[in-house]
């Protein structure tokens, strides 16, 4: 099986918004068959309850879909919930929304009802405040509930509101067999449609215009919001719904700095950007990643890093392919860093080890984790981790969607933070001086890919090779990108 790994020259970023395959809504044929296959796995005599995300306790808030309810109907509004019973071999599926309310749309704005809600989705619908009346009586006749909703940590002091509800059942129908069945939903998700991988495809077109449009604007001096700014502009601008995550732009020590988000530092010359950006289009979240330097030439130590980065994704990607173990990738790629991180002194072997707490207990830790503490990738979906098919099967498989995001981290404070034991001493000490030399120095690169019938693909097309970023950093930004027609009349198809 092959895997597409094709660049698009810098001045088409238009036409690959649009040239791509045009995107497509989810039907509701599929969402009724995403409900089929999971009531399959239910016994008879039971039930399917799921939750849908509640109104910002501020409604002028922006309301955002519990992501496994909106996999099970794709209705996009707040307090809906959905029961499907299965008895004596029929399925019955209803939807709970709220009733029309003239006064309270004034400030929320207008909503289906339950007539809407029939006509988009296709099912049975009824008025939310029924919800909780249906759910307490298949309680009360014993029958067997299988909840989705967002439960939260069981440790927290704090309960979400659907643990909160799921907590008031038990103690109610002590007796009844009730249990969690997101997970369920969760392992279905892992494997997108060809309507679902479309629709990625286009949040991933428009977040890899959005990087183009940074790189172009990027220099000494500005700050880290001026960028985030154009980046979240360019994502609405071209039809996105909002950011799928909280963008990252992370520069200098910043870049070293995982999910580090407030994106309010200046820029200074000489210093790496990296900018961790994901658009979300009809709820599907893109995520890519890209490191560029400041100055518009990466230094000669930044080339190090970089190019060692760049070798980790490349020995991963080639072997992203259909039935290949997850773990096999991941190993291409760390050996890849270890290998280059002792080849720049930053760790003494590619195997070494350095004392360290596993979890309150003393061991050895490689010294490559130092550096690169993260795992390799994740899939991508409805959220930006979304489920994906290798955390089940442990193989990627068509219909797959994930990432691929080595990087390497070297913090100012790198030796500091290495535990004073006698061995941890030498190490320090044998790798103390290519600390400083590549001190604030953060590299990820992050790609996305699909797994469709003729192989893997990359289709986050943004440059990324050394030679081809100080490219893209030379051509002239004039301002944010024109609106594509094309995109607004896209986002306009099948909306509701």
């Amino acid at each position: 099986m092959r895997i597409s790994l094709r660049l698009l020259a810098s001045g088409a970023a238009l036409t690959l918004l649009a040239g791509a395959a045009r995107a497509q809504s989810i039907t509701s044929d599929e969402y009724a068959s995403r409900r089929a296959a999971v009531v399959a796995r239910l016994p008879e005599n039971s039930a399917l309850v799921a939750l849908g995300a509640p109104e910002p306790v501020e409604d002028f808030l922006s309301f955002n879909q519990a992501s496994p309810f909106m996999y099970l109907t794709g209705f996009r509004e707040p307090e809906a919930g959905l029961v499907v019973t299965k008895k004596a071999g029929r399925v019955a599926s209803t939807l709970f929304v709220p009733a029309r309310n003239p006064a309270a749309e004034v400030w929320t704005g207008a909503r289906v009802g339950v007539e809407g809600a029939r006509a988009a989705t296709g099912l049975a619908a009824r008025v939310n405040d029924d919800f909780d009346r249906v759910v307490d009586s298949l309680a009360a006749a014993g029958t067997p509930l299988f909840i989705v909703g967002f439960f939260g940590d069981p440790e927290s002091r704090v309960l979400t509101r659907d643990a909160q509800r799921l907590a008031a059942l038990k103690a109610k129908y002590p007796s009844l067999s009730i249990a969690d069945a997101t997970g369920a939903i969760e392992q279905a998700r892992g494997k997108k449609s060809p309507a679902e991988l479309a629709l990625l495809r286009r949040a991933v077109d428009i977040t890899v215009l959005a990087q183009r449009e940074a790189a172009r604007a990027l220099e000494p001096g500005m700050n880290e919001f001026e960028l985030q700014a154009l980046i979240e502009y360019t994502f609405r601008r071209q039809g996105a719904d909002r950011p799928g995550f909280s963008t990252i732009v992370g520069s200098g020590p910043n870049s070293t700095t995982l999910h580090y988000n407030r994106d309010d530092r200046f820029i200074q010359a000489g210093e790496l950007v990296v900018m961790d950006i994901g658009a979300s289009a009809k709820g599907y979240t893109a995520d890519v990643t890209r490191t560029y330097p400041a100055s518009g030439i990466f230094t000669p130590a930044q080339r190090d890093i970089y190019q060692i980065v760049r070798d980790a994704q490349k020995a991963a990607e080639t072997r992203a392919t259909p039935g290949t173990p997850w773990r096999t990738v991941d190993s291409a790629a760390t050996a890849t860093i270890a290998a280059g991180l002792a080849r720049v002194g930053l760790i003494e072997a590619p195997n070494a080890t350095y004392d360290c707490d596993m979890g309150g207990q003393r061991g050895s830790c490689p010294q490559y984790r130092l550096y690169y503490m993260h795992g390799l990738g994740h899939g991508i979906g409805l959220d930006v981790h979304d489920p994906e098919q290798f955390y089940y099967t442990q193989r990627i498989a068509e219909g797959s969607a994930f990432t691929i995001e080595p990087g390497i981290y070297v913090r100012a404070n790198t030796i500091e933070i290495i535990d004073d034991t006698p061995r941890n001493r030498a190490v320090k000490e044998r790798i103390r001086a290519a600390v400083a030399k590549y001190a604030n120095t953060g590299v990820r690169i992050e790609d996305d890919y699909v797994v469709g019938p003729n192989g893997t693909e990359w289709i986050s097309r943004a440059p990324r090779e050394i030679e081809e970023v100080e490219a893209l950093m030379r051509e002239t930004f004039a301002g944010p990108v024109a609106r594509d027609p094309k995109l607004v009349d896209w986002y306009r198809e099948g909306s509701r």
